[in-house]
């Protein structure tokens, strides 16, 4: 188990939402990736700097009333041997 300070850094975020999302959303997720699915879903890829600013990008989600799908974290941006191993978390609903 982690004491949190793990997720305290930069890293890289896949967030899942239901429904299509234009490129043109882009700039205002903060410059992720948008990539819609063949499941009527898009999927957001980029970098967050730490849980307050995951917090900031689940939030402008909520706000447009996209329904949560999934929260994965791929990597970290300082990654170190020791920590491969549990740098990456997963949220599934």
């Amino acid at each position: 188990m982690t004491d949190g300070h793990d997720f305290d850094e930069q890293a890289i975020y896949q967030i899942k939402v239901k429904g299509n999302l234009h490129q043109g959303w882009s700039d205002w997720f903060d410059g992720f990736a948008i990539t819609p699915q063949a499941d009527a879903a898009t999927v957001l890829t980029g970098p967050v700097a730490d849980q307050a600013a995951l917090h900031g990008l689940l939030g402008k989600i909520r706000d447009l009333g996209l329904p949560l799908l999934s929260v994965t974290r791929l990597e970290s941006q300082e990654r170190s041997p020791a920590r491969d191993a549990t740098s990456r978390g997963r949220y599934e609903r």
